[in-house]
């Protein structure tokens, strides 16, 4: 008779060592804190700096008036001129001609001439056509684009999990929990995050980038605010962006009707201001300490 079987004595698994990462720089006119995490320094670092170089892209991409941007390019075309695109400007155009569907309409990028007399294509290449004289400003939408495809650098450099906040428009990725803080007035809420993104906007910021006109000054034909602060959670930074300006600007049924389409939440929660009675909505994420 066979002696019953007992498991071989087994030493457990050393822990998984990692490194994290912070660092906080300027950026797209505001800040931008980025936290990485990877199995080594090295990793860790190349990660971040591809990050850093990710949002620099779109920023020489899509800056409304710098020389050679693709925005300066399409402000500057005579009506009926192609324009040729790079894939990323491309790619927020499509999200921002969804997002005007969505939202009836009033999420519309363009401070001259309106967003259904743009015409894109994407053959044989990346390109665009403006049926009349426009000026686009994709203020309300590619930061968080930016923070998405900084996001996609730092795991394509290996990099397990992180975050990164660009004033206001968040994104966490990796399997972990991460805990971030709004702030409303005096009070901190706050709110856990696994892989997605948080954006906010408050009309009252005392601080906005100055060369975005945006959704706050020079529009006249979008309807009267109905909130003063919108936070929004999805699953990409650029649809939070987006549909933060929909919760602003939308009726609630719009505004309802658009978030659904994209999957994305409204962040709420009551409020004793005054002012804030029928939009309680929290301000701004708060900053983390990063070393420069």
């Amino acid at each position: 008779m066979s002696a019953p079987w007992t498991p071989p004595d087994t030493a457990p698994l050393p822990a998984v060592q990692t490194t994290a990462v912070r660092r906080l720089r300027m950026a797209m006119g505001t800040s931008l804190a980025i936290e990485v995490t990877a199995d080594s320094t090295e990793v860790a670092r190349q990660g971040l700096e591809s990050a850093f170089e990710a949002v620099q892209e779109v920023d020489r991409l899509m800056h409304p008036r710098r020389d050679g941007s693709d925005l300066a390019r399409i402000n500057a075309a005579a009506p009926g001129t192609v324009v040729p695109l790079h894939r990323k400007t491309w790619e927020v155009l499509v999200l921002a001609k969804r997002v005007h569907q969505a939202s009836d309409g009033v999420f519309d990028p363009c401070l001259e001439g309106r967003f259904p007399q743009i015409e894109l294509s994407n053959g044989p290449e990346w390109s665009l056509i403006c049926h009349t004289q426009a000026s686009i400003d994709l203020g309300g939408i590619a930061k968080g684009y930016a923070v998405d495809r900084a996001v996609e650098a730092m795991r394509s450099a290996g990099c397990s999990s992180g975050l990164i906040n660009a004033g206001g428009d968040l994104r966490v990725f990796g399997s972990k929990t991460q805990t971030v803080f709004l702030r409303e007035g005096v009070t901190a809420h706050a709110v856990e995050l696994v892989d997605s993104a948080l954006a906010v906007s408050d009309m009252d910021a005392p601080q906005r980038p100055s060369e975005h006109r945006g959704y706050y000054v020079g529009r006249t034909t979008n309807p009267r605010p109905t909130a003063r602060y919108a936070a929004v959670v999805a699953r990409e930074a650029a649809v939070a962006d987006a549909l933060t300006k929909c919760v602003l600007l939308c009726s609630e049924e719009t505004a309802m009707r658009a978030l659904q389409e994209f999957g994305a939440a409204r962040l709420k929660w009551p409020s004793t201001a005054t002012d804030r009675a029928q939009s309680p909505l929290p301000a701004r994420p708060l900053p983390r300490e990063f070393p420069g």
